[in-house]
């Protein structure tokens, strides 16, 4: 019997594959779990109804981080912090706290786990974060990183 699998079932396929299984096995199994449907001409229209949604939102989603691209070209976030003897930073500016700022200032939500440039900034002057917006889609975040007097 050929069916469409709903979610990925193990040593049969993966989901939206039409695969050929037996009979017992469908009915008994995979039908009962809602794991897969019958091939029908409906399920068919269903499935490509489904995946030509997907590609249209992965479209969309590229658009969108590129368009942030360019949006993040022309930022530069200020942050200021106590300096010791020899220009050495009393702490570092983290992740979190770019985040935080990014939102607040410019209203702009990522999550600090895209970061590609991991580890907190402990230096002053500018510094560029780079920042994965979408598969190889990459965006770049100015900081400055100023003495507060």
């Amino acid at each position: 019997m050929e069916v469409i699998l709903l979610a990925d079932v193990k040593k049969v396929g993966k989901k939206n594959q039409t695969v050929n299984v037996s009979d017992g096995f469908a009915n008994n199994f995979l039908f009962k779990k809602k794991l897969a449907v019958p091939v029908s001409k409906k399920s068919v229209e269903i499935l490509e109804t489904q995946q030509e949604n997907a590609r249209q939102e992965e479209i969309r989603k590229k658009e969108d981080a590129t368009k942030l691209v360019e949006t993040l070209k022309g930022i530069t976030l200020e942050f200021e912090a106590k300096v010791g003897k020899d220009s050495k930073l009393f702490g570092s500016i983290s992740l979190k706290q770019v985040e935080e700022e990014m939102k607040a200032k410019h209203n702009i939500i990522i999550d600090k786990r895209k970061f590609l440039d991991k580890g907190p900034l402990d230096i002053l002057g500018y510094h560029k974060l780079r920042i994965e917006l979408y598969k190889g889609v990459i965006g770049i975040v100015n900081v400055h990183i100023s003495e507060r007097k």
